[in-house]
């Protein structure tokens, strides 16, 4: 992994909006916004529960619940037509068969829907729903390139749909601090994801920064191929929430009660520093392939004791705070 870290030319920081304190969100690990309420869901609890929050202050001002049995929700989406997507992906020791989607639809109830892996059993963490419906899954991959995964078929709430690997993220280390993982390993492990409302902007975030790829025709493989602007989101405990507004900013959130922040301009007027997708390991500078070019390659190679060391903190961190 290279090490980079300069911050993105001309990037505002992320200013802190309010906090989060209701015990109940201590695990925050997903966050969405439809311009005047925020959608916020952590990764603990026995049934589904979303918790509407109002932007001035934090405060829970509602929740819309379902009476599903979740394993590890890890990301939150909202659809254009009101619906909440819940990723219930987390799956720090592997060995999960199926992974789940649970859509609540504004006014009541949920939809679950089932789907597998076409090779192993992955972690992941960040759920991006394009502007036709369909999710895309990004896995958190200590030691490789993260997977994108969507359905190789409709979903369909009376069978298990099997994905299909489209795609691959590789991001480089930096030095930005923050995180529960010492040293660089931290930023690159994909702890979230949002598409904005209109469908041509998408965001990747890690403990410590945020990705924003441009997707003029709403094409998230497309856009996962771009050259994204690094956005650094410096000194959270454990950044896992990440979620685009209707006006263009970021808003990220970690656990730990932290503040949300909000990142003004993320949508490009105020950020301008391209990052080049990684070289493969042993690959040729002039024979790059784009980020989500499927070859399967490790970006942990050069450091690999260390991410071997990194992956076995992400196993005990989740260890300790999931149900087995």
């Amino acid at each position: 992994m290279v090490l980079t870290g300069t911050p993105a030319h001309g990037q505002p920081a992320p200013v802190e909006l309010c906090t989060v304190e209701d015990s109940e969100l201590s695990e925050l690990s997903g966050l969405a916004s439809d311009g005047t309420r925020w959608y916020a869901v952590g990764d603990g609890g026995s049934s589904v529960q979303v918790f509407v929050l109002d932007p001035a202050t934090c405060a829970v001002r509602g929740q819309r619940t379902a009476d599903n049995d979740p394993y590890d929700v890890e990301d939150l989406a909202l659809a254009p037509d009101g619906a909440l997507w819940l990723a219930d992906t987390g799956d720090n020791r592997h060995n999960r068969k199926d992974v789940a989607l649970h859509v609540l639809p504004e006014g009541s109830g949920a939809q679950l829907y089932r789907m597998s892996y076409p090779d192993s059993p992955h972690d992941a963490e960040a759920l991006l729903l394009d502007r036709n419906g369909v999710p895309h899954i990004v896995t958190k991959e200590p030691l490789g390139w993260a997977g994108v995964y969507r359905p190789s078929q409709p979903l369909d709430p009376h069978a298990t749909v099997p994905m299909e690997r489209v795609g691959s993220v590789s991001l480089r280390a930096t030095k930005t601090p923050g995180g529960p993982l010492q040293g660089s390993t931290g930023s690159v492990l994909v702890t979230g994801g949002s598409v904005s409302q209109d469908g041509t902007l998408v965001a990747l975030r890690t403990y410590t920064e945020a990705y924003v790829y441009r997707s003029p025709d709403g094409d998230v493989l497309e856009a996962l191929k771009g050259e994204p602007v690094r956005i650094p989101l410096p000194d959270e405990e454990q950044g896992e929430a990440i979620a685009w507004e209707p006006g263009g900013s970021l808003l990220s959130g970690s656990e730990g009660n932290e503040p949300i922040r909000r990142v003004s301009g993320a949508d490009g007027n105020a950020a301008d520093e391209p990052v080049t997708p990684s070289v493969p390991p042993g690959g040729d500078a002039d024979q790059a392939q784009p980020a989500t070019e499927e070859d399967g390659m490790s970006t942990g190679r050069a450091l690999l004791l260390a991410g071997v060391v990194a992956a076995l903190v992400v196993y005990l961190v989740g260890w300790r705070r999931r149900r087995s």
